[in-house]
């Protein structure tokens, strides 16, 4: 993200004294425009401070904007709110303070009275928006209550009181240590050879015989849906991580609304059925941009679409880590990730499959992609191999290894990768399982001497139908697209569409 950081220019405006001076605490856009100018990218680049009623006047480097919410210049397309002259503020809600005939409602901040539900479910209720401006992590009159093990049982509901005790009470020694190989964003020729032909190779098998497993986050530029279609055929589980992957990565968390959770994360999962015939029942999970959890609005959105689990959560480091956990109850960890806005409220029977940091020396990372890019091949062996035992050597949670394809274009960083990888498939209880094996292990744990007649993790000889099976001389389609202003092009084993398919028109029929 680019903060402000060159030296701006400074004029004074012709007037001295301004009617309209604004907050001298924060930088606003012209406090004397008019309201029906219709803004252009020349005035959204320029922001205004109002020192002792003098007003003085900045601009961004050439090619930004000013984002009044974030008081920062950043990229024209991370900036939405060139028509705001100032930050908006929404008022705090009078609540039990409301004078409310019925006991069942709360106060808005204008003395009008709703139902308690409607506070901090992510739709705006009250006029003023005070039903959901205010609530945060630590504000909601709904939030879950903590953790009840006597009434969160398995299969459906999985909770501790720490969030780190092991399913079924299994001791160390009983319990596999499942790896979880996650890749997020496009599938496409930049990394189709690492996938194919470094990491997931079929030499490569669990100690039950299968093949290693891997979840694919995909998103949808770039992506080359027949490549999909294969590691979908293959048994590798796909979920989904956005149509747009847009910035900022503050929008996700705080301004997408339900609808634009659906549009974005249901939506790519219509791409992927359309273009890459993955079946709509197998998608199981999504993961957010940036890992920008959006609080309650995107877990409401998960919940009422058929979602089983998310896997955006980066949690504190603690030892021993952190197990996966259902969020009927709150959770059990603070949210301690850039832009993590966590949800507040009870999803019953929807799982959090939680990321738990790497230890780096005295820091800690959330993934490999945050650690420094000083590392080099052996630091990032040491680092995956001191954190897997962190894991191995303790409560055995399932050890999360989150990559995306710039990070495996190092070839020092995929190196020591495989080495890590042949290095652990030698033990006998390690298995590299997807998020969705994880989530069947758990409602049903089973001790590791009983894992090779464990149905859920055996060899899948599936059978598919032939226009479902990844062909061998895909389509390349160069498709019109009148929102992205030029043509795109997608690869794909089905018919090319008409257009290319984007937020809302999913199938190209635009």
């Amino acid at each position: 993200m680019l903060r402000i950081h060159s030296q701006p220019y400074r004029q004074t405006l012709n007037h001295v004294k301004n009617s309209n001076c604004l907050d001298s605490t924060l930088f606003s856009r012209n406090p004397d425009r008019d309201e029906d100018t219709m803004w252009t990218a020349d005035e959204c680049s320029k922001y205004y401070l109002c020192l002792e009623d003098e007003v003085f006047e900045f601009q961004c480097t050439k090619g930004l904007l000013f984002d009044v919410n974030r008081q920062l210049c950043d990229m024209y397309q991370n900036v939405h709110n060139c028509d705001l002259t100032t930050e908006t503020i929404v008022p705090k809600p009078l609540l039990d303070a409301a004078k409310c005939a019925n006991e069942t409602h709360l106060g808005c901040a204008d003395d009008t009275c709703i139902l308690a539900e409607y506070f901090c479910d992510g739709a705006n209720d009250c006029s003023d928006s005070s039903d959901e401006g205010w609530c945060d992590v630590n504000n909601d009159p709904n939030a879950a209550l903590p953790c009840d093990p006597g009434l969160c049982q398995l299969p459906n509901c999985f909770c501790t009181k720490h969030g780190n005790a092991t399913p079924g009470n299994l001791i160390p020694s009983q319990t596999p240590q499942m790896i979880t190989l996650t890749f997020d964003g496009p599938v496409n020729h930049e990394n189709w050879d690492i996938y194919q032909k470094h990491i997931l190779t079929p030499d490569r098998k669990n100690p039950n015989g299968c093949p290693i497993k891997a979840t694919f986050f995909v998103s949808h530029l770039y992506t080359n849906y027949r490549h999909v279609q294969k590691l979908w055929n293959d048994d590798h589980e796909i979920a989904v991580h956005s149509i747009t992957h847009r910035g900022p990565e503050e929008w996700w968390s705080r301004n997408a609304t339900v609808e634009d959770w659906f549009d974005e994360m249901v939506g790519q999962a219509n791409i992927i059925n359309r273009f890459g015939r993955v079946w709509m029942e197998e998608f199981r999970g999504m993961r957010v941009p940036y890992l920008s959890v959006g609080w309650n609005r995107q877990f409401l959105m998960m919940q009422e679409f058929g979602f089983v689990y998310d896997a955006t959560v980066v949690a504190p480091m603690v030892d021993p880590p952190f197990w996966p956990y259902t969020l009927d109850y709150k959770m059990p960890h603070q949210c301690t990730g850039n832009n993590q806005y966590c949800p507040t409220r009870s999803y019953a029977g929807l799982w959090e499959m939680v990321i738990n940091p790497l230890k780096n020396g005295d820091h800690s990372c959330a993934t490999l992609e945050y650690c420094p890019s000083t590392l080099s091949g052996n630091d990032v062996y040491n680092v995956l191999m001191d954190n897997f035992k962190r894991h191995y050597l303790k409560n055995r949670a399932p050890f999360g290894i989150h990559l995306n394809s710039t990070w495996l274009k190092n070839n020092d960083y995929l190196t020591a990768l495989k080495k890590f990888t042949d290095e652990l498939l030698r033990l006998p209880d390690v298995y590299f399982v997807t998020y969705r094996e994880v989530i069947d292990w758990m409602k049903r744990p089973t001790p590791v001497l009983q894992l090779k007649k464990f149905q859920p993790w055996q060899c899948k000889n599936r059978r598919f139908q032939e226009s479902e099976i990844a062909c061998s001389k895909p389509r390349t389609c160069k498709l019109p697209s009148k929102v992205l202003e030029h043509d795109k092009y997608m690869i794909t084993c089905v018919d090319c569409p008409k257009s290319y398919p984007w937020i809302r028109n999913e199938f190209g029929f635009e």
